[in-house]
């Protein structure tokens, strides 16, 4: 039996991959597919990518492409999620920052240096006309509980996550939520590393055909919001409004939208070159 590995973010995004690995569907077709939860996101499934911890992730679009650029020696084989992600952007419950025009200059909590709570900072500044150069201050906090403490503790002062995986310590009266910034492409990918791809095309196919007929139908898994809002503890109506709004897919992103996301991230400086399509990419 071939073993793999494959690492994601522990919310609802992936409860796709849970549900195939409770069925067994992968052991069924000879693949040990064995699923590790990186509480850092983007950021450690990069690192992990590059160290050969994981041979797959399911990872954010704007922070892979970052980290392929760089030297990741992985390529994107298929797009997720293609909706956007949904960023809410948050204060301590007793912040005296109000509205999101009271933030420039203040000190955003960021799981690391290259994750998507940060790249998506420079979005946000982008967004409202801020300066990038003054305006933007970083603490390094991890993971979610990390930026638990640093804004209660007022290390930070606002963080960025995705909206309804936070929305829960919102409803505890910890954070505040005071607005939103939806990343302008598709916000999930499937990267894989170029060693695996090159020796193991048949495994990754089969791989992609079982979480692709899953993610095809998941909507219409009976009582598929339930399942959610118990697994996550997240009320109903929250998950039926993400369900509303979320789309998978099973095809691999496109032409324009990967460019759009390197000029974005070049206008950003947040990389300081672009990529042809196939190097970033692979086809099945």
């Amino acid at each position: 039996m071939k073993k793999v590995s494959i690492g994601g973010v522990p919310e609802h995004f992936n409860l796709a991959w849970y549900l195939t690995l409770k069925n067994g569907e992968y052991k069924s077709k000879d693949i040990n597919l064995r699923w590790y939860d990186y509480f850092g996101g983007t950021g450690a499934m990069c690192k992990a990518l590059r160290n050969g911890d994981i041979d797959m992730a399911v990872i954010l679009t704007e922070g892979i492409v970052k980290d392929i650029i760089e030297g990741n020696p992985s390529k994107i084989v298929q797009t997720f999620v293609s909706s956007p992600l949904i960023w809410g952007i948050h204060v301590a419950a007793d912040s005296k920052y109000e509205v999101v025009e009271d933030l420039p200059g203040q000190k955003a909590a960021i799981s690391r240096y290259g994750s998507g709570s940060h790249l998506m900072a420079y979005i946000n500044a982008k967004n409202n006309g801020w300066d990038l150069n003054q305006d933007l201050n970083f603490e390094v906090v991890q993971n979610l509980d990390g930026a638990i403490r640093a804004l209660t503790e007022q290390r930070a002062d606002y963080f960025m996550w995705e909206r309804f995986t936070t929305k829960p310590i919102v409803d505890d009266g910890i954070f505040r939520h005071i607005g939103n910034c939806p990343t302008p492409w598709p916000c999930f990918v499937i990267a894989v590393r170029n060693e695996f791809i090159k020796n193991n095309k048949k495994e990754l196919e089969t791989i992609l055909d079982i979480i692709n007929n899953t993610t095809n139908d998941f909507k219409n898994i009976p009582s598929i919001d339930r399942t959610i809002s118990n697994r996550y503890e997240q009320d109903i109506q929250d998950v039926r409004e993400w369900l509303s709004l979320t789309e998978w897919s099973q095809e691999i992103i496109d032409r324009p939208t990967l460019q759009m996301v390197q000029n974005e991230l070049f206008d950003l400086k947040i990389i300081n070159k672009t990529a042809d399509y196939e190097s970033l990419t692979y086809t099945i």
